[in-house]
């Protein structure tokens, strides 16, 4: 299993889709933002330009995000907004690693009791990826996106943050807001500082 790199950088969740807002397992089916998640992206970006301003050369050098359109959607954005804000436009490059978990029989069903047993591998649901690929994916993407000079601001999902928790050494069934951008910065010890950005 991948160890995840004590590398610093920035991580958002996609704004609000329709299925979120009806508590349903998303996965791996492509559902677009709503006006709220188009909002929460809008309101992202604002936070981020305050902050990158205020950390000068820790900001972030540029975007890696899902390819799915929420998560795609949610970057450019965050990056539209920055460039409106004056600040210089970032590369935005899409990695498949980034991807959410495939629920498989789950999806576009309520979000029921079972994510513990999932991430704890004690079950799968029939046709889903397993908690422990996931973060191994989750893991090697991030490592590749943090390999490069500089920081990173990650935009994906939920599912997979959790994944990152793990490799963090971390809870891993805490729920992620949409759209809220979080800090992580790793300190002694294999402990990580998870700061979330929220307007003051």
């Amino acid at each position: 299993m991948s160890t995840l790199f004590p590398r610093p950088y920035w991580y958002l969740r996609h704004g609000q889709t329709d299925w979120n807002r009806a508590g349903l397992s998303q996965g791996r089916t492509d559902v677009p933002l709503n006006e709220t998640g188009i909002d929460q992206a809008v309101a992202a970006g604002k936070l981020l330009e305050v902050a990158l301003r205020a950390a000068g050369e820790n900001g972030v050098t540029r975007i890696v995000c899902s390819p799915l359109e929420r998560a795609l959607r949610t970057a450019t954005i965050v990056r539209d907004a920055l460039i409106t804000h004056g600040l210089p436009a970032l590369p935005l490059d899409v990695d498949t690693g980034l991807e959410e978990v495939c629920f498989g029989e789950q999806e576009g069903q309520p979000v029921g009791d079972w994510y513990n047993s999932w991430i704890a591998g004690e079950y799968t649901p029939p046709g889903a990826e397993t908690f422990a690929a996931l973060r191994q994916r989750a893991t090697d993407a991030v490592n590749r996106a943090t390999q490069a000079p500089g920081r990173p601001l990650i935009v994906a999902h939920g599912a997979l943050f959790r994944a990152l928790r793990a490799a963090m050494s971390l809870p891993a069934n805490v729920r992620l807001p949409n759209a809220i951008p979080l800090s992580l910065e790793p300190e002694a010890d294999d402990r990580w500082e998870l700061r979330e950005l929220i307007d003051a």
